[in-house]
């Protein structure tokens, strides 16, 4: 556990970064410091090992007041990953990993072998392990930064803005990998980002704080959507924050249509048959589906060949049957034909749904959850 406790820091200037902070990130979970530049989510990161001081107030870490600590003994006990990785670039990747341990005396034959074991847990293959930083991508390097920040393996990790730096798809690749190894480690863990899907995605608790290091809410990502705790949370949050209050809301029962699929190389006449308003489903030997074929239109000369890859559209995401009314919901909305794809837990294709249906079971569950006028007006 990590307490706050009316931490302030004001520079000789004269200017307050951090104003009366007080909160508690709990033991074993993930606390997401999220607000706009200049709120003070960086230096309160900072402060807990003592990169920066505070002004007044004290921070404790398992009830012991961080500031009666070395700093060296406190760091040992913390990881600390940021936003470009920060690895040696001398040094190639097993002995990056192996910094800490070392450090701390461990043997280095010992030290360099947990350093490949944590490679292969953060998704990195251990033939990496010979390779120097310049040889890796931006996203393979935050994977580093993370094994490096395991390897003494602290009770806390301190993570600033750690994927900002890479692309959308290897950052939301980072994120599920990040969560899959909270899940396993359960790790204190403070994480600094300004992006609010992020925060909402990652984190057991959002503090939200505003510019001059004030803490405007902490809450979990559902209360956060919610119940804003002011308009300035409310705009920070977004318009569009009952969408994503979506991905909270378990999908239960789908009205699910068991289409008629196609599968490749089949002839094209006969997944016309099974086409509805012109489009087939395409599924794999196992049940996967692989994409959907535009079938409507075509004249009878261009259903002679076979169902190949090349011809479908891989438009559409999928959503899983135990997933949530955003997952389904966004299936239903990309999806090329109008017709969101269901699957079951092993992938295999459960079913087809509109978004009008999906909207019928939002209007459903909203009413269920919404109080009558009469205690709605107390």
């Amino acid at each position: 556990m990590i307490r706050f406790d009316a931490v302030t820091k004001r520079y000789p200037d004269g200017t307050v970064a951090v104003d009366e902070l007080s909160f508690v990130a709990q033991s074993g979970q993930i606390t997401v410091l999220v607000g706009p530049s200049g709120c003070g989510k960086t230096t309160s990161l900072r402060m807990i090992n003592r990169l920066i001081e505070p002004t007044s107030g004290k921070i404790f870490i398992e009830d012991r007041d961080a500031s009666t600590v070395s700093r060296t003994e406190l760091r040992r006990g913390i990881g600390y990953v940021i936003q470009q990785a920060g690895l040696f670039p001398h040094r190639t990747i097993v002995d990056n990993v192996a910094t800490v341990p070392l450090l701390l005396g461990q043997d280095k034959k010992k030290a360099r072998a947990r350093a490949v074991e944590l490679l292969e847990l953060v998704g990195l293959p251990a033939q990496m392990a010979k390779r120097y930083p310049a040889q890796l991508s931006g996203g393979q390097q935050q994977r580093v930064g993370v094994a490096r920040a395991l390897a003494g393996d602290p009770p806390v990790m301190l993570m600033d803005e750690p994927f900002s730096a890479v692309d959308p798809v290897v950052r939301a690749q980072l994120q599920q990998e990040f969560l899959r190894l909270q899940h396993e480690l359960g790790k204190t863990i403070v994480f600094v980002t300004h992006d609010i899907d992020e925060a909402i995605k990652l984190g057991d608790r959002v503090a939200v704080l505003q510019v001059g290091g004030r803490l405007a809410q902490l809450a979990t990502p559902a209360e956060l959507l919610a119940h804003p705790a002011d308009a300035f949370v409310a705009g920070f949050v977004g318009r569009d924050r009952g969408y994503r209050a979506l991905g909270f809301a378990d999908a239960g029962y789908l009205p699910l249509t068991d289409e008629h699929v196609a599968r490749v190389g089949e002839d094209l006449r006969a997944a016309s048959y099974v086409a509805r308003d012109g489009w087939a489903l395409v599924v794999d030997g196992d049940d996967r589906p692989l994409g959907w074929l535009a079938l409507g239109g075509l004249p009878d000369e261009a259903l002679a060949g076979q169902v190949t890859a090349d011809l479908l559209n891989l438009g559409g995401t999928l959503a899983s049957e135990a997933g949530t009314l955003r997952e389904v919901l966004d299936a239903a909305l990309s999806s090329p034909s109008g017709r969101g794809v269901v699957v079951h837990d092993d992938g295999s294709f459960a079913g087809t749904i509109t978004a009008s249906e999906v909207l019928v079971r939002i209007e459903a569950r909203a009413k269920s959850i919404r109080p009558p006028i009469a205690e709605a007006t107390k």
